[in-house]
């Protein structure tokens, strides 16, 4: 069984990978976190009593404590989610982004090296650092056309500033210090467990509650949706097959404009919930001011991944924003934990029960 240290495993896309491996018995999990606002340790209650899943707060950019964790567990694999990752939080305060995203990641990748400068020939063989990044690097597109993995970077946000920052940090060790660095860009992810800030899940927070839908701008912004469990998927297939050096765009196959999506969110609503005195939803669909840079289009060719790896998205938009539709409904506590704060509160008891100790 393969040990991966994963960074970031306590929000959305991490919670999911981890889950995903642990409970099917896959690997060894060493889940750093450093519980920022989106790090949710309740997502993660259903393994923890898990002995293949050890908890540990701690903050990606503390190089020492990092590389004594490397030292003592011995991970085949490093998979790095932890980043701030939400634009509108980067415009209000971008200096969050700039130490978590770029010096974060600098810090990770030392430890790394560190690391595996001191390790044997066996374990430098098998070792890959997974950098988990995202399409906004790339910039906008036109109407046609599709992000390759040789698409110029062009970041218009400080969030994708700074994750365009630390994937040029993540190819420039593999190019100067041979570390065996794979990343991965992926469009919009959506699913179980996502912070309701993002765009579906406070649809439909907002929607069942009754409240105004907001909409950016004239709601035409177009992007590629991608279910979070394919996404995880695919990550496994690059741990396991990636070549070290190489860059992978993640899909899924799924452009729709903003305002399509809510329609159709809205949709499922209607369908789901008969009884809501808000139906029909889209009645609450409410255009608002567009935020500064925002990017008209993004579409990713998952051609490279799928050739050359064999993965494949198994959800269609419709399968995928059903299952995600329905899970909200059937865990309003998570929802309302979140949106109160009380999920906060709840850290310390589960951390101790979850990890060796909080840093």
């Amino acid at each position: 069984m393969k040990t991966i240290f994963v960074t970031g495993g306590a929000g959305f896309i991490g919670s999911n990978f981890v889950m995903n491996l642990v409970e099917s018995g896959r690997a060894r999990i060493i889940n750093y976190d450093k519980l920022t606002y989106a790090g949710n340790l309740g997502t993660l209650a259903p393994v923890a009593g898990n002995p293949n899943h050890i908890f540990i707060q701690g903050d990606i950019a503390h190089r020492q404590t990092v590389l004594d964790l490397l030292e003592k567990h011995r991970p085949d694999a490093i998979v790095n989610f932890a980043a701030e990752s939400h634009v509108d939080r980067s415009i209000d305060a971008p200096g969050e982004f700039i130490q978590t995203n770029i010096i974060g990641t600098f810090e990770l990748l030392e430890a790394a090296r560190t690391y595996l400068n001191q390790a044997d020939e066996r374990e430098k063989e098998r070792f890959r650092f997974l950098h988990v990044s995202t399409d906004e690097v790339y910039g906008s597109l036109g109407g046609s056309g599709f992000f390759t993995e040789e698409t110029p970077y062009a970041p218009n946000s400080p969030y994708a500033a700074s994750k365009a920052a630390s994937d040029h940090l993540v190819r420039s060790y593999f190019k100067t210090f041979s570390l065996p660095v794979v990343t991965t860009n992926c469009s919009n992810n959506y699913g179980p467990h996502q912070f309701p800030e993002k765009l579906i899940p406070l649809m439909i927070h907002n929607a069942r509650s009754g409240k105004p839908l907001p909409v950016y701008g004239d709601g035409l912004h177009i992007r590629d949706w991608l279910y979070v469990e394919d996404h995880c998927r695919a990550l496994e297939r690059v741990l396991e097959d990636g070549q070290p050096g190489e860059v992978y765009n993640v899909g899924g196959d799924n452009e729709k404009t903003n305002l399509d999506l809510v329609n159709t969110l809205c949709k499922i609503l209607d369908d789901l919930v008969p009884n809501s005195p808000h139906k029909p939803h889209k009645s609450l669909i409410q255009f608002v001011a567009d935020r500064p840079g925002h990017d008209r289009r993004y579409a990713i060719d998952a051609g490279k991944i799928k050739r050359e790896l064999g993965w494949e998205p198994e959800e269609t938009l419709d399968t995928g924003l059903r299952k995600t539709v329905r899970w909200y409904l059937e865990h309003p506590e998570w929802v309302e934990r979140v949106m109160s704060g009380a999920y906060r509160g709840e850290r310390l008891g589960l951390s101790t029960a979850m990890g060796e100790k909080l840093k």
